[in-house]
């Protein structure tokens, strides 16, 4: 039986996010704007097509208009970019979102690319990750964005810690690296070819796990006291972290599900209410 006390309970921070957004989208109602979301979506991935009604439901319960644009298996990147451009050029637009992984013939990365950095409130242009590199961005992409609010709701200090992160990905691996580095951790990047690498998470003071293969950090490399945000999600509502065995030796931890994914997505909004706010300066 895992301690409650331990437990990195990401439902009830997503839960506070988003009782403060409710009163920030009413104040923007009164004065004439509504926060809108534009998804798109490509094909027809069972996966991606839940995830999209997730961040749409998410979406009205505060109150912020949510669209979804789903175009065809066989869109071509020219079209999709087509698309982009126009919700780019469309003032009552504050956030774009595209819903990958994308069909194989579409260049995933210049849609991306395509995003106004004004509206990529899911921070998957390359622009937006140099800024938050930087320690300026406006919109860090979601996942790493929720990892610090867990941390920071939870008063977990980064700064003098040793934060060992597995995994790489352009919109997680990196950018949270990056966002720790930025509060002072001293900041390890690890991934699935990194040679020894329990010996590496033994030496962490703060875990992120972010790999997606399911149980890959064992739980007998977790040092005794480390923090584990697991932001890894597999079938069967698995982590990338064998969760037993690590929370008997960790001092916090997030459990799958209930821990990042859910501030995941509240980040999301929060992203988009804040895009919405920006167009009243």
């Amino acid at each position: 039986m895992i301690n409650d006390e331990k437990l990195l309970d990401g439902r009830a921070v997503a839960n506070g996010i988003k009782e403060k957004l409710k009163s920030r989208v009413s104040v923007l109602k009164e004065r004439g704007i509504t926060p809108s979301l534009v998804t798109i979506l490509v094909g027809n991935d069972p996966s991606s097509e839940t995830y999209v009604r997730m961040k749409g439901n998410a979406c009205e319960r505060v109150g912020i208009s949510s669209k979804k644009i789903h175009l065809a298996e066989d869109t071509t990147t020219e079209e999709l970019v087509k698309t982009i451009t126009n919700l780019n050029e469309d003032d009552s637009v504050h956030g774009i979102l595209l819903q990958h992984p994308v069909p194989s013939q579409i260049d995933e990365r210049l849609a991306f690319e395509t995003i106004s950095i004004e509206k990529d409130v899911d921070g998957v242009t390359s622009a937006g990750y140099g800024q938050t590199a930087l320690g300026f961005g406006t919109y860090p992409s979601c996942t790493p964005a929720a990892i610090m609010r867990i941390m920071e709701d939870y008063d977990i200090q980064a700064e003098g810690k040793h934060a060992v992160v597995i995994g790489r990905s352009p919109i997680l691996g990196k950018p949270v690296s990056a966002l720790l580095l930025n509060q002072n951790a001293t900041v390890t990047t690890c991934h699935s070819r990194t040679r020894n690498l329990a010996s590496h998470v033994r030496q962490a003071d703060i875990v992120v796990a972010a790999v997606g293969r399911p149980e890959f950090i064992k739980g007998e490399w977790i040092k005794e006291g480390a923090v584990v945000l697991d932001a890894g999600y597999n079938k069967g509502n698995v982590g990338d972290v064998e969760y037993e065995q690590a929370a008997e030796r960790a001092s916090y931890i997030t459990p799958v599900p209930g821990g990042v994914g859910p501030v995941t997505i509240a980040m999301l909004l929060n992203h988009t209410v804040d895009a919405a706010e920006k167009t009243l300066n």
